[in-house]
């Protein structure tokens, strides 16, 4: 682990703009991180525990995966997702809103899934389950320049996100860890799925071998790219990786675009820990 916390900083060193993250050794134990108690923009990370708290909703009958939800015009105005550009009215399962929130970032159904549970639910959530540098503060994000400030955003730091991934992982096999997150290890399992399946792959799985099993949620914001997620080697866990940048600007010094900057930062964190923790 201390080889591998050399290199990562060494590969975040190198660029000009501020990159904080958190790693678990799931074989071993061992975790690192830097400055991985300093809260950042979450951007679409926050979905993840919008998801379980969700999901706790449906463990204690409140809300159900089977009923239907209607796509409602208010929460087109976003610019995330599949659902703004398609005619409202139309209805979908609970499950499937949680689905297309995940796997695409979609934030219509992510503004529609906040309403149903509660943002001041989710918040609770997250209070209760121990991620106290986590603060949800919309459905709907707010179109927001540059130069916002952390209390206009939901924020998190690397270490609250890295401990739900654990949790979650736990909490497919061990009851008394899924009663934690207020659900059940088939809903844990259901979320651990839902996070698999994602379809934006352009950070932590960018440079892995093709078909690496890697359950995780991205994260796009005005001024920072994120990425955190299970990183698998076969069919076994091998690590947490949770990454974020911040004030990465729209082109760098040496003309790269900021964007291609952090995405293949984020790959070359994710294939530093593949190869030092799988071997």
């Amino acid at each position: 682990m201390r080889d591998l916390v050399v290199r990562l900083n060494e590969l975040c060193a190198r660029e000009p703009f501020q990159t904080s993250w958190y790693v678990k050794d799931l074989v071993t134990g061992q975790r690192a991180d830097r400055f991985g108690g300093v809260p950042v923009p979450s951007a679409s990370t926050r979905k993840i525990s919008i998801m379980m708290a969700a999901l706790a909703a449906v463990h204690a009958g409140k809300l159900a995966l089977d009923q239907p939800v209607t796509i409602d015009k208010k929460y087109q105005d976003n610019d995330s997702g599949t659902f703004q550009h398609l005619t409202p009215g139309f209805s979908i399962t609970f499950r499937d809103a949680l689905v297309m929130m995940i796997i695409v970032s979609d934030n219509t159904c992510t503004g529609t899934v906040v309403d149903m549970v509660g943002l001041g639910e989710i918040q609770r959530w997250c209070e209760a389950v121990g991620m106290k540098s986590t603060t949800h503060r919309f459905g709907l994000p707010p179109r927001l320049g540059r130069d916002h400030t952390l209390e206009q955003v939901t924020t998190t730091t690397p270490n609250d996100q890295g401990m739900l991934l654990e949790l979650i992982l736990q909490g497919t096999t061990n009851a008394a860890v899924a009663t934690r997150l207020g659900g059940s290890p088939e809903l844990c399992r259901l979320g651990l799925d839902i996070l698999s399946w994602q379809k934006l792959k352009a950070r932590l799985p960018s440079q892995l071998p093709l078909g690496t099993k890697v359950a995780h949620k991205t994260g796009t914001g005005a001024r920072g790219f994120m990425d955190a997620g299970i990183i698998y080697k076969g069919d076994r866990p091998l690590c947490i990786l949770t990454a974020y940048t911040e004030h990465v600007p729209e082109t760098l010094p040496d003309g790269r675009a900021g964007f291609y900057a952090a995405n293949t930062l984020i790959g070359s964190l994710a294939r530093a820990c593949y190869d030092a923790l799988g071997r």
